[in-house]
């Protein structure tokens, strides 16, 4: 039986641009137009855009929005002011993660959240499970592109598109106004790069206007597109988490480095649990680290101790295009949790040097 891929909005443009297809998450995606190492330096040098149009959307609204949400998601949603976004996660019932996302709040009573394009169905159910108070729920997914437009050169290449003053906008802020001559366009302060930048919800009717002005205004700074391969490299220099790889349903957001985002100032889905496991301590963590010497980690390849004694194992894995070694997250017993700690890697029947490095792993912009 073949499933049949969804597509985003611009699918035909990614295909006349030469884009490498592959299916992710359910869509037929462009995985890269050139090459991985080309696109990851040029959002790292100049800027780059992204159609992320597969995320999620859910627009929350009501008098009970925000208590839904709060009992939901780990982070502390009362705190965000109309215009700021925050990073969470939708904790279960086991200790782990149903998913992690973005919550924005457009206006008293009316939140977005941002979520995996894998997890559309199983975030929704979960969120319309513990909905007992009437929040008007709406899953704008569907009718709604998402283009992440990153690098140091970002705000440049996109000012002319519209009167928002891009370069007002705080870190993990937005502002709704036309862009690129489309209406009603939130242009956030957001991305998943590391790198500065944008990302720009635009409903899909002027998702084609858009992506040509974004394009034609990014010439003279040298935009590309950019493909899911570099958006994966880039991501892991940062030691930013991706879902089904470094979290899920089993994982912790206490192991995961999450505790910044799990605020027991309130109560939420297993809190009381979360909040015991943070007294106790947690007996292995996610660490991001650096080879030695040559060898290229890769998900699912044993961590072990000077002894060949297994620690973990690796979660993510690749050849950083910015430092030139292979670098990883993991997650290893806390013991070996510590930036400058010696682990192994197992590659091919060998055990190969590697060092806990503090995250991010590398400078998000290259010189």
């Amino acid at each position: 039986m073949t499933v049949s891929l969804k597509t985003v909005t611009l699918n035909d443009t990614h295909r006349a641009l030469g884009a490498k297809m592959v299916p992710f998450a359910g869509y037929d995606m462009p995985v890269r137009y050139s090459s991985d190492l080309d696109e990851h330096h040029t959002v790292r040098r100049a800027v780059g855009i992204f159609d992320v149009s597969h995320m999620g959307e859910f627009r929350l609204r009501g008098p009970q929005a925000l208590d839904l949400i709060q009992r939901v998601t780990s982070n502390d949603a009362s705190k965000l002011a109309d215009g700021k976004a925050q990073y969470s996660c939708l904790p279960n019932h086991d200790g782990g993660i149903v998913d992690d996302l973005l919550v924005y709040k457009l206006a008293d009573e009316d939140y977005l959240l941002v979520v995996n394009a894998s997890n559309i169905e199983k975030d929704w159910n979960w969120i319309q499970h513990h909905n007992t108070k009437g929040v008007e729920m709406e899953d704008i997914s569907d009718r709604t592109s998402l283009f992440a437009v990153q690098g140091p050169k970002a705000a440049a290449a996109l000012q002319k598109l519209t009167d928002v003053d891009l370069s007002s906008i705080p870190y993990y802020s937005f502002v709704q106004g036309t862009f690129a001559g489309a209406p009603d366009v939130i242009i956030s302060a957001t991305g998943y790069t590391g790198a500065g930048g944008f990302e720009l919800y635009i409903p899909n009717e002027s998702a084609a206007q858009v992506w040509e002005q974004i394009m034609l205004a990014g010439q003279p700074y040298g935009i590309k597109p950019i493909g899911l391969g570099a958006r994966d490299t880039l991501r892991l220099e940062m030691g930013y988490c991706l879902y089904g790889n470094d979290i899920d349903d089993t994982t912790s957001p206490l192991e995961a480095g999450l505790g910044w985002i799990t605020k027991f100032t309130k109560e939420f889905t297993n809190s009381d649990n979360l909040k015991k496991q943070k007294e106790a301590g947690v007996t292995k963590k996610l660490v991001g680290f650096v080879m030695d010497g040559p060898g290229i980690p890769r998900g699912h390849y044993e961590l072990v101790d000077a002894d060949g004694q297994k620690i973990g194992d690796v979660t993510s894995g690749t050849q950083s295009p910015s430092l030139s070694k292979g670098i990883g997250l993991g997650y290893v017993k806390t013991e070996f949790a510590a930036p400058g700690t010696q682990i192994f890697v197992q590659i091919r029947g060998k055990n190969l040097p590697a060092t806990v490095s503090k995250l991010p792993l590398t400078k998000g912009t290259e010189e």
